[in-house]
C-alpha cells in the first residue's frame, strides 16, 4: 500500500497547492559526463523546460507550474527538465521528465512520464512509454487510480513516444493519445 499512500499524498500536495520546484543548480555548477550532450533549457516558474518543448509545453507548464513540479516529484531525483506536457481536456496531463543524462548520445536521454488524473475521481487509466529503439519493451502502467498513473521510465526515451488512456465512469474512452517526446526529426 506504499505507493497508493504516495499517490494520495502527492494528489493532495497538487490540489492544495504545497508544493514548489525547488530552482536546479546552473550548468556551471553542474559537471557534464564526457559524451554527454546536454538538452539546453529555459526557466519557466523555477522549472527548467527543454529549449526546443512546444508552445503547448511551455504554457501549460506555466499555467500549471505546481501540477508540473509534483509531477517532477514523482519522477524520482534529478528528473527536473521537462520534455513536455500535453493537457487532455479537463480529463488529464501528462508530463514528461528527463534528468539530462545520456549514454552514447544525445536521443539516449531518460524518460519518466506520469499521466495525472485531473477528475477528481478514479478512473480507469493508464500511461505507456515507448523508447526510440524498437528493441526496448514499453514500460506502462495501468489500472484504476485518483490522482496518477506511473511514473514509467525508459532508459533511452528521448524521441520515444508516450500514451496516455483513460475511461470515463460509464467506460466509455475520453483519452486515447500517444505524444512524441522530446524535439525529434
Amino acid at each position: 500500500m506504499k505507493t497508493a499512500t504516495i499517490r494520495v499524498g502527492i494528489a493532495t500536495t497538487v490540489m492544495l497547492g504545497l508544493m514548489t520546484a525547488v530552482p536546479a543548480a546552473s550548468a556551471a555548477e553542474r559537471p557534464v559526463p564526457k559524451g554527454n550532450t546536454p538538452i539546453a533549457t529555459v526557466e519557466i516558474k523555477g522549472i527548467k523546460v527543454d529549449k526546443e518543448a512546444s508552445a503547448e509545453t511551455r504554457r501549460l507548464v506555466e499555467a500549471n507550474s505546481v501540477a508540473a513540479a509534483a509531477a517532477a516529484n514523482v519522477c524520482g531525483s534529478g528528473y527536473t527538465i521537462s520534455t513536455g506536457a500535453w493537457r487532455y481536456s479537463t480529463y488529464g496531463t501528462t508530463y514528461t521528465w528527463t534528468n539530462g543524462t545520456s549514454g552514447s548520445g544525445y536521443y539516449d536521454k531518460p524518460i519518466c512520464a506520469v499521466f495525472f488524473n485531473d477528475t477528481g475521481a478514479s478512473r480507469y487509466m493508464g500511461v505507456r512509454l515507448r523508447s526510440n529503439y524498437t528493441a526496448d519493451p514499453a514500460a506502462q502502467d495501468f489500472g484504476t487510480y485518483s490522482s496518477y498513473a506511473g511514473p514509467v521510465y525508459q532508459k533511452r526515451g528521448y524521441c520515444g513516444t508516450v500514451y496516455s488512456y483513460m475511461k470515463n465512469s460509464s467506460g466509455t474512452v475520453v483519452v486515447d493519445n500517444t505524444q512524441t517526446i522530446g524535439a525529434c526529426n
